[in-house]
């Protein structure tokens, strides 16, 4: 039987793959309990372009230390697009790591758009 874990990682194996056919930059986000991490990882050579997260100490600060709800992660997709387009990215694959799409996840994304990326 898989752990919880390992089914997430199952679930999120798919979606890297076929993100890779498509030979965009890719948006990962990863939840935990406490913080939520984005970067943008380019699509050929798979480095960094961008990332941003809730345990950034600039962050912190202006969140109060509350990285693990939906107005975190709003910002977070916000913080993360508008570092992407200073880069030049516009176009990106929004890979979920196997987590649902919704609550945080969502709240991200749905930022990230907003701010001017295109998924």
């Amino acid at each position: 039987m898989l752990t919880k874990k390992e089914q997430r990682l199952r679930r999120a194996r798919q979606t890297r793959i076929r993100i890779a056919t498509q030979g965009v930059a890719r948006l990962t986000v990863n939840r935990t309990n406490l913080h939520i991490y984005a970067s943008v990882i380019s699509g050929d050579g798979g480095k960094v372009l961008a990332s941003a997260s809730t345990a950034e100490v600039e962050v912190r600060k202006a969140l109060g230390g509350k990285g693990s709800n939906v107005a975190a992660a709003q910002a977070i997709g916000k913080r993360l697009a508008e570092k992407a387009m200073a880069l030049g990215v516009d176009k990106v694959a929004f890979d979920r790591s196997g987590f649902a799409y919704h609550g945080r996840v969502k709240a991200l994304a749905d930022a990230a758009r907003e701010a001017g990326l295109q998924f």
